[in-house]
This record gives structure tokens, sequence and C-alpha cells, in this order.
């Protein structure tokens, strides 16, 4: 397998195309309708090593794949290759090449933290607790994890987790946050019991219309009356059935930094939703005021702004169902493949609360799409897998670009959505670069 240079060498080693390739600054590199003239092609194609057979189709300012995405990895106890974005509180992303399995492992799903995370002595399954209350509560009730284990029926279920930010290092002008890019997305399996039983044992007053959590991560102050994050959803998401309160991920008990002993999942929404460490479930009668539900966090503009806009709080509206979007997961950016053989690639698509209709891929800038086999999902919420073998017509360098649509008919955008403060929601299609030789 050959290793493509990240973008960082691609400016060591040619600073000038690098700046023809992001901005289109130079004189000679790009025509009025964006297409890279011969010498760009010839300069792209010497940083490439190959030709670029579909060079026609590339939209203006388009970075090569082969130049977008990077290879560099950390080490983090019990996780495999997950890329580390920050460290306080911890936050890691998975190449997206590591997406590969059906069921995601532990070890490879991403981490997304607002605080920090309980010490492992103080979390004692035996004696952990869990309060429903909240001012729609027909009647307070406290529960251990084992009378939650003991009294309610047990559910198993493969769900999609997403971080509302996923995405975000794409968006320009840049926002604040995590600079996620493919990799803040798994779909493990969990077990647990549904939340919605959890809340009619306690009593759900008529005029509930929120459901949110409390958990036992601390804030990033050490202020213990603080809370880092206290999310939630309205009240017809929290009694779905596939909205869980779980202990257990791919029939192993829940790994303390994906919320032990006890976390919500209410998959299709952003991951935040989904608390980790979990203590207290609220019943409210309003939406949810708690840390991150209000200003701009978990949140976009409810109407269209150009990219650099500044939002007011109250123009922003809280993201709910996630859109539909897709990765490719085999084989990883940057291969040489031989022009004789067909080429099988794979991965998978999610669509938020709803299902993936259709996955299509392309091997010239989107020029045309060729429909993929797309399984059904196991169950509602799980990502769904495709499978497409790819002819290539000829010699040279080749991006692979995959798009879905959901049941509605929504597709990915090609290149990047609408921009936004906080970098949330970004679907648009995955790429990997592909070396075509003879």
């Amino acid at each position: 397998m050959k290793k493509i240079m990240g973008l960082h060498k691609l400016y060591e080693n040619n600073s000038v195309l690098a700046d023809e390739i992001l901005w289109g600054r130079k004189s000679d590199p790009l025509t009025r309708r964006g297409f890279l003239r011969k010498s760009g092609l010839i300069s792209m194609g010497a940083a490439l090593g190959a030709s670029i057979p579909f060079a026609s189709n590339m939209p203006a300012g388009l970075i090569p794949a082969a130049f977008s995405q990077t290879d560099q990895l950390f080490e983090l106890y019990g996780k495999d290759g997950l890329t580390l974005l920050n460290d306080r509180p911890v936050n890691a992303e998975t190449p997206p090449h590591l997406l590969d399995d059906k069921v995601t492992p532990a070890s490879r799903l991403f981490i997304r933290n607002n605080g920090i995370q309980p010490s492992q002595e103080t979390v004692n399954p035996d004696k952990w607790e869990l309060t429903i209350e909240g001012e729609s509560c027909v009647e307070t009730k406290t529960i251990t994890l084992n009378e939650l284990k003991n009294n309610f029926a047990h559910h198993t279920l493969q769900l999609q987790l997403e971080c509302g930010g996923n995405g975000r290092s794409e968006f320009f002008p840049p926002a604040k946050g995590n600079q996620w890019s493919t990799g803040a997305i798994g779909c493990p399996q969990w077990t647990g019991v549904r939340l919605s039983d959890v809340l009619k044992y306690a009593g759900i007053k008529e005029d509930a219309v929120y459901v949110a959590y409390e958990g036992k991560d601390r804030h990033l102050s050490g202020d213990p009356a603080k809370k880092p994050i206290s999310r939630g959803v309205p009240l017809y998401k929290a009694l779905e059935n596939e909205s869980l309160l779980v202990w257990d991920m791919n029939g192993e008990p829940l790994p303390l930094i994906h919320g032990a002993p006890l976390r919500m999942i209410c998959s299709g929404w952003p991951a935040s939703v989904s608390g980790k460490w979990l203590s207290k479930i609220l019943i409210r009668d309003q939406i949810h005021d708690g840390p991150k539900m209000n200003g701009q966090s978990y949140r976009v503009p409810c109407k269209p702004v150009a990219p650099g806009t500044k939002v007011a709080d109250e123009d922003m509206c809280i993201i709910e169902s996630m859109p539909v979007k897709s990765i490719i997961t085999y084989p990883r950016s940057g291969i040489i493949h031989n022009l004789k053989n067909k080429l099988r690639i794979r991965g998978h698509a999610w669509a938020g609360d709803f299902s993936v209709k259709n996955v299509y891929a392309s091997i010239d800038f989107g020029a045309n799409w060729q429909l993929t086999q797309l399984e059904k999902p196991i169950n509602k919420f799980a990502w769904q897998h495709w499978i497409q073998d790819i002819i290539f017509p000829e010699t040279g360098y080749y991006e692979v670009w995959i798009r879905a649509e959901d049941d509605y008919g929504n597709s990915q955008p090609v290149i990047l959505p609408q921009w936004n403060p906080r970098g949330y929601l970004n679907n648009a299609c995955h790429r990997i670069a592909i070396n075509i030789v003879a």
C-alpha cells in the first residue's frame, strides 16, 4: 500500500501548487468555468504522480483527496488507531478505513467528552443509582442499576451514534470546536432497557414535553456545582422503542470512557443527547435548559446564512435528526490498484431518523454515478452497508466519491452543505484517492 502525502507535505514540496488548489489565486490554474488549465494539471499530476483522467470535472478549489487525508495516529488506551483531537476533555475520532466492521468494536468507537469522566474508583455498578424526577414526573423514583436490570425487560439493538460536529474541519470559514473529519461515527450493539419503560415506571404527567439527563462527569473547571453537559430530547423521541438505557456494548460491560456503568442512547440525533455516566433523568414541562442546550451549542441557524455570518442566539434552532450520510471504509485512501482488476469498495450509510434508500458511487468527480448494492438495516437506527465493484477506464489518479439518499429523497451534497457558525451537520460526500496503474 502506498502512502499519499498529507496537505502539510504538499505545502513543503510544492507551495505554488498548494495555493492554486486551495485558493485559485494564481493567474494560470483556473479557467472561468473552474477547471484547471494545462499547466495546472501538469503541476497537480506531477505532485500526485499520475495523470487525472476526469480532470475536467474537478470542481474549482477542490483539494484532491490524496492531499486532504493523512495517516497520522495517536495511541489511546483501549483504542485501536484513533486520532486524538483534544486531551482536555478527551476527544478522538476513527479513520474511516478502521470503521469497516459491520458492528463497531469498542476499540474503534470515537470518543466525545464535554467534561472529565468519573474516575474508575468512583464507579461501582453494584452501588450505582438512577433517579427519575422533574416537574412532569408523577413520582420521584430512585433505583439501582441492579434493580434496573432485574425489573425491566432487556433489549439488544445495533444503534448508530454520530457527533453533531462530525465533518467540522471541512467548513470555511473555520468553525470553533473539535476539528472532526469523518470519524465521529460508530454503530455498536447495545443492551439495556427501554427508556420509555423507566419513564412510565415513575409516571409521566400530561404536561410533559421533554426528557433530559444528568451524568457523573465533572466540569473542566473542577467546580462540583457545575455540570459540563445536560441535554435531552422531546418526549416523543424518548418514548421510541429504540431509545435505551444501556449497560452493555457488543455483549461486554460498557467501557468507562463510553459511559459505564449506565448511559442513554437516543440514536439518529446528535450523540450529545445520549448522556453518559447516567445518574438522573428529568421529565420536563418545557424544553430542557441545561448546559449545552442554550446559546449556540448543538444549534444551527433557523434560516440559511452566508458563510461567516454572526447569528444571534434567538435565531438558532436545536439540532434534531441528523442528515443522510455515508462513508467508504474499504479500501483506505491512497492505494495503488491494477487497471486490469475490478476494485471492490464498501462502506456504510445512515440517515438520522430515516432510512437510506440508495447509495451511489462516482469516479469522475460527480459527473456520473453508479448505483451500489445496499443492504437493509438490521434494525431501525442501525447504519446500512453498501458494496460496489468499480472498473476504471484507464490508468491515472482517481477519486471515488460516495453519495447516499434517504427515503424522503434528501441527498448528500457533493461538496459542502449550508455553512453554520458551529460547523455542525456536514454531510458532504466522502471521497478517497486511488492511483490506477498498468
